[in-house]
C-alpha cells in the first residue's frame, strides 16, 4: 500500500515549512547550548535529573574465576564493540569507582560480574543456550563462596543483563518467553536494555538501560551543528528478517514492514537497509529518526538519534525506556503507535514547529546525551552514574530482603533442562 496522495501533498507543504525554520533555527541552538553548558537541576522542565551517586550506597564487586569474563574476553573481543558490551565496561567502571567497597560487610550491593554475551557465535551474537548456564554457575560459585548471596537469595545483588530479552536469555521473543527469567535471579535486581511493560523477561525493580554505542566512534563522526537538517525522516536497517521471519509480520509485530510498504517511494522519507558510510553525519541531518521495535523493543538508533540530536520518534508499544525517571523521553521524542504507522507522514507533519525547536534544544544539552553513553572513562552524569542513581534510589533495601530463619531459599534445579546443563 503507498502513501495517499493529498495526505503527501499535505505533508510535503507543512513540511517545506519545518525544514526551513528548523535550519534557522541550527546554528541559534547550537549557540544556546555552547552558552548555558550542562542543562542540570531537577529532572523537571525537559531536563536531565543530574544526582551524584558519589555517598549514597557501597558496591561490594566479587572476585571471579577469570573463565566468568576475562578469559571470554580475551576469546573474542568483537565483545567490547558490540551492543551488549555495557556488561564489560560496568566491570571495568565498578572496580575504581569511588562507590566500591572492599568490606562486602558495609555494602549496600552486590555485584557479580559475568559476561554472559561474550560468548559468541561465529557471526557475533551472544550464544543463547551458553547464557543462562554460564550464570547460573557464577551464582552458584558465589553462593558457595561468600555467605551474603544465602542471607537474601540475591535480593541485594544486582547483574547486568544485556540480552535482547534480559535475563530470559534469548533473542527470539517465543523462546525467551518459554525460558523465562532465570529461576536464580528472580530475588536479584536486574540491569537490562529489555524493556517492555506486562512482559514476563521484565520483573518489577529492574532498571532499564541503554544499549552500549561507542562514544568515541559517534564523537569522530560529528559534523557542525549549525549544518542545516535537510531530511525530514530518516531510517536505515531492516524492514523485514527473511532469514528468521520468511513468511513476514511477526518480525517487529510488522511495523518495520508497515514503514516500507507505506513510505518506500515517499520523498519525505530518506529509508532504506543500505548503511552508509555517511550513516551518523545523516543522523545530524534529520529532524526525525525512526526508532521502531525489531526483535526486541530496543536498539543503539535511540542512542544514536539522542547523540546526534535528531528526535527519536519512537515506534514500540509499551516500551519501557531508559533510565525513564531521570531523563524526559515524553519531552524530546515522539512516540507513534505501531498500529499508526501507516499515518506517520501525517503524525510527523502535524508537530508543531515550536515543538519540534523545543525537542531539538532540549536534545542538545550535553547533559542529555552523557545520560545515554558508556564513557570511557566515565564522566559525571553518564549512564554509569545513572545506573548508580536508580540502585541508590532502592535504598534502604525493605525489610524482606532477607530471609527468615527456616524460610526456603532458591530452588537450584528449577528452570529449563538445557539450562540445568554444568558450564
Amino acid at each position: 500500500m503507498g502513501t495517499r496522495p493529498c495526505a503527501g501533498m499535505a505533508s510535503a507543504s507543512a513540511v517545506a515549512v519545518v525544514l526551513l525554520a528548523v535550519s534557522c533555527f541550527a546554528a541559534a541552538a547550537a549557540t544556546t547550548t555552547q552558552k548555558h553548558g550542562r542543562m542540570s537541576g531537577k529532572g523537571g522542565g525537559g531536563d536531565v535529573l543530574e544526582d551524584d551517586p558519589t555517598g549514597k550506597l557501597k558496591v561490594y564487586v566479587y572476585e571471579m574465576p577469570r573463565k566468568y569474563n576475562l578469559n571470554l574476553l580475551a576469546k573474542d573481543s568483537r565483545c567490547l564493540q558490540h551492543m551488549f558490551a555495557a556488561e564489560i565496561f560496568m566491570h571495568q567502571f565498578l572496580l575504581s569507582s569511588p562507590v566500591r567497597t572492599l568490606h562486602p560487610e558495609e555494602a549496600d550491593w552486590f555485584y557479580t560480574p559475568a559476561y554472559t554475551t561474550c560468548d559468541l557465535t561465529p557471526q557475533g551474537f551472544p550464544l543463547p543456550f551458553r547464557a543462562p548456564r554460564i550464570m547460573r554457575s557464577a551464582v552458584r560459585y558465589v553462593a558457595a563462596t561468600w555467605p551474603y548471596w544465602n542471607r537474601t537469595d540475591g535480593a541485594d545483588h544486582f547483574f547486568l543483563a544485556p540480552h535482547d530479552f534480559g535475563a530470559c536469555f534469548h533473542y527470539q521473543e517465543e523462546r525467551a518467553i518459554e525460558r523465562g527469567i532465570l529461576p536464580v535471579l528472580r530475588r536479584a535486581t536486574l540491569v537490562q536494555t529489555f524493556g517492555q511493560r506486562h512482559h514476563p523477561c521484565l520483573q518489577p525493580g529492574s532498571i532499564t538501560v541503554p544499549p552500549y554505542a561507542d562514544p568515541r566512534k559517534m564523537e569522530a563522526h560529528r559534523i557542525s551543528p549549525a549544518t542545516p537538517r535537510s531530511i525530514f525522516v530518516y531510517f536505515r536497517g531492516l524492514f523485514y528478517d527473511m532469514g528468521n521471519d520468511p513468511e513476514g509480520g511477526y518480525y517487529a509485530r510488522g511495523a518495520r514492514a508497515s514503514v516500507w510498504e507505506n513510505f518506500k517511494d515517499n520523498p519525505l522519507f530518506d529509508i532504506s537497509t543500505e548503511h552508509p558510510a555517511t550513516y551518523y553525519e545523516d543522523m545530524q541531518r534529520a529532524i526525525f529518526c525512526l526508532c521502531p521495535l525489531g526483535w526486541a523493543p530496543w536498539s543503539p538508533r535511540l542512542v544514536e538519534a539522542v547523540v546526534f540530536g535528531c528526535i527519536p520518534v519512537i515506534i514500540a508499544d509499551d516500551i519501557v525506556l531508559p533510565f525513564a525517571d531521570a531523563i524526559p523521553w515524553g519531552e524530546i521524542s515522539v512516540f507513534v503507535a505501531e498500529e499508526d504507522v501507516p499515518r506517520l507522514d501525517s503524525i510527523l507533519a502535524s508537530v508543531p514547529l515550536d515543538e519540534v525547536i523545543r525537542k531539538q534544544r532540549l536534545l542538545a544539552s550535553p547533559a542529555m546525551k552523557q545520560a545515554v553513553l558508556f564513557h570511557q572513562p566515565a564522566r559525571p552524569g553518564d549512564a554509569f552514574h545513572q545506573i548508580l542513581n536508580g540502585l541508590a534510589r532502592k535504598l534502604p533495601h525493605p525489610k524482606g530482603v532477607f530471609l527468615e530463619p527456616g524460610e526456603k531459599g532458591i530452588d537450584w534445579d528449577q528452570g529449563l533442562e538445557n539450562d540445568l546443563k554444568p558450564w
